[in-house]
């Protein structure tokens, strides 16, 4: 059985990863806010992963159980809330839109010396405010319950450019299309296009994160083009693929 660290504090800091490099299962008694300035990050608990490139943050409610996976170097900023101190509302993991000014606050915050002055309880009060003021943006990959749906998303975690039908995938694992689409809905909450277009675009940030070309993204996840890849991409995320590395 894996060890769970149970962390009492969400530490307040600045850490750098390396690509590939994880942070196992832990908890805090904290809420925890997980940005990460360059790279993407991801977060995984037993309700499925999410991943955050640089325009986004990862809420993480205290006492959840999760673990860190670094893709492409990370310069990540973590910034602990007491538990009684929940801006959002939110009792889940999700993932938040970071413009420029709170993306600012959250390095100001993290970079800043942990004292009580002045100065810092005012930028904790902004910052708290820009949190709330956040939009949701649901970049999570829900994990599966039902043995049929495990193993028929585990073939396109494997290969997300497969693009069998649902129909052709149940085939496989012995199950109709019309109970497929029950269990997505019942089980994960979204359609089956929703999710495999979920799963492609979390597969396309971390190969960005990798350095590789658009072009290769675009193919290695199931795009039929590198025209649709970039129009779904902008849709999702507000920039293209051929800038995320800037940002």
């Amino acid at each position: 059985m894996t060890k769970i660290r149970h962390l009492p504090e969400a530490p307040t800091q600045v850490r750098s990863l390396v690509s590939g490099e994880a942070i196992d299962a832990h908890r805090h008694d904290d809420h925890q806010v997980v940005y990460a300035a360059r790279g993407v990050l991801a977060i995984t608990t037993d309700r499925g992963s999410w991943v955050a490139p640089a325009t986004r943050a990862i809420w993480v409610p205290a006492g959840t159980v999760h673990a860190h996976q670094a893709h492409g170097g990370l310069e990540l900023h973590l910034v602990g809330l007491p538990a009684a101190d929940n801006p959002l509302r939110l009792t889940e993991p999700s993932v938040l839109a970071v413009g420029p000014l709170l993306r600012e606050l959250i390095r100001a915050y993290t970079g800043s010396p942990h004292d009580g002055s002045p100065e810092r309880r005012r930028l904790r009060t902004v910052l708290l405010d820009q949190l709330r003021a956040s939009p949701l943006q649901p970049v999570h990959l829900p994990a599966p319950t039902d043995p049929r749906l495990r193993e028929l998303c585990a073939i396109l975690r494997a290969d997300p450019a497969d693009d069998r039908t649902l129909a052709a995938l149940g085939v496989q694992v012995g199950a109709s299309d019309r109970t497929l689409t029950r269990l997505f809905k019942a089980d994960l909450g979204m359609t089956f296009p929703q999710w495999r277009t979920q799963l492609r675009l979390y597969r396309a940030l971390v190969l960005l994160a990798e350095n590789t070309p658009v072009t290769t993204v675009a193919h290695a996840c199931g795009w039929s083009s590198t025209s649709a890849f970039i129009d779904v991409f902008r849709r999702a995320f507000g920039h293209t693929p051929g800038t995320h590395h800037a940002r």
